[in-house]
């Protein structure tokens, strides 16, 4: 059975943006690579906090066998981000870590944060490692798929004909906004009170690229964008919408509509299948992708990409680290692993091991196994490992090959 999102002519992978990974990349940002002659890569592998270590354990496994099978040599090289390197080197993200992450090929994240570095001073959050690996890479655009698997159609918390079918884009501008902008900080007002703050401020080529990156993937969709703003409150929300529909021009064979995004989040659970393509800045794209990977039933079914103009892609699970069950086999790896397939296609242009990959998901859900967060009655409860071991066996299988 084809993985309707992940393997159909709609699909995420195959929504890639204008230009191939070699280094003459076009406009917009680059998208799948040419396979290298020697099918030898670099990639920096990020495990970070809470769950993270369990599902890059897995991931790796998965790659490894895909490699050995395909002909693909990885060379890893594992760093600290987040908590991990905070504690271990006092800061989110240490300057060997960027390093190692620009010199790679691609890089692999699993999760950060947690409760323990909840009180920290904002510049030792491990949200900061993160913010700081997106903006050293320049990793503009971030592309969150949500797909209501027809294996997984009863995890979902919507009625069966409210989710079945759903299939979002959504198109997150990761590198400005309100978690970058300037100035920000703490102070006092004019009545004594302290007082904290943020600046949400968008240039034009800051939103002119990301529309671009939407209308490009919807149009290898079903070519209908959904732009999503505040612009009847928010003056940098009233220049997007004036941008995106400048850009608009370039695509006429584009259908484009704008919704406010408190309507947009009421709508994706109302009536999540009028939506194709969502294209949105950093906090609007963060919350929303949040929301609509839940349709789905499990946030930890949902990989995602975020890729630039040049320069390795970062390829990551849409969840967070669920410290609550760190350690205790119980994390859903299946994510993480899509993530790998899409490291493989996005970030490397191995097409036949992503496919593969994906695949081989597939086919472990249809032979009934779940991990606790998407159980149901008839399923085989499994952990995080064993999950793994059933990826890496269909991935033996012949339905593996024959995508």
């Amino acid at each position: 059975m084809a993985m309707h999102s992940l393997a159909s002519p709609r699909s995420i992978f195959n929504a890639a943006a204008a230009a191939p990974r070699q280094r003459s990349c076009g406009p917009v940002v680059r998208c799948t690579a040419t396979a290298s002659a020697s099918r030898s890569y670099k990639i920096t592998v990020l495990p970070g906090d809470g769950i993270g270590p369990e599902i890059m354990s897995v991931a790796l496994d998965v790659m490894r066998s895909i490699g050995s099978q395909e002909g693909i040599n990885f060379h890893f090289t594992t760093k600290l981000v987040g908590g991990a390197a905070i504690d271990a080197a006092g800061t989110p993200l240490p300057e060997e870590t960027l390093v190692a992450c620009k010199d790679s090929d691609a890089v692999l994240l699993a999760a950060i944060g947690g409760y323990k570095w909840d009180n920290n001073e904002p510049h030792l959050r491990p949200e900061r490692g993160l913010l700081g690996l997106r903006s050293g890479l320049g990793v503009f655009a971030n592309l969150r798929p949500a797909t209501v698997f027809s294996q997984l159609v009863e995890s979902s918390t919507l009625k069966r004909e409210v989710a079945e079918g759903v299939d979002v884009m959504v198109v997150r501008e990761l590198t400005g906004g309100i978690y970058f902008g300037e100035p920000k900080g703490f102070g006092t007002n004019k009545n004594g009170d302290r007082t904290g703050y943020n600046t949400e401020v968008y240039s034009a080529p800051e939103i002119d690229r990301i529309a671009r990156v939407g209308f490009e993937t919807a149009r290898k969709r079903t070519g209908k964008l959904c732009s999503v703003d505040k612009a009847n409150v928010l003056e940098a929300s009233q220049f997007w919408r004036e941008r995106v529909i400048e850009i608009a021009k370039e695509y006429p064979d584009v259908e484009l509509s704008h919704m406010y995004v408190d309507n947009a989040a009421m709508q994706l659970i109302r009536n999540p299948k009028q939506f194709d393509t969502i294209v949105t800045n950093n906090i609007f794209g963060d919350i929303l992708s949040d929301e609509a990977s839940m349709l789905t039933g499990s946030i930890g079914m949902l990989p995602s990409a975020s890729i630039g103009q040049s320069g390795p892609g970062l390829f990551e699970p849409v969840h967070g680290s669920a410290p609550d069950i760190a350690g205790q086999n119980k994390a859903n790896p299946l994510a993480q692993i899509l993530s790998v397939a899409m490291l493989l296609k996005y970030g490397l242009g191995e097409k036949k091991a992503a496919e593969r990959i994906e695949a081989a998901v597939l086919a472990t859900l249809d032979r009934g196994f779940r991990t606790g967060d998407l159980l149901s009655e008839g399923k085989t409860l499994v952990g995080c490992k064993q999950m793994g071991e059933e990826v890496m066996r269909a991935l033996q299988a012949p339905v593996a090959a024959a995508l």
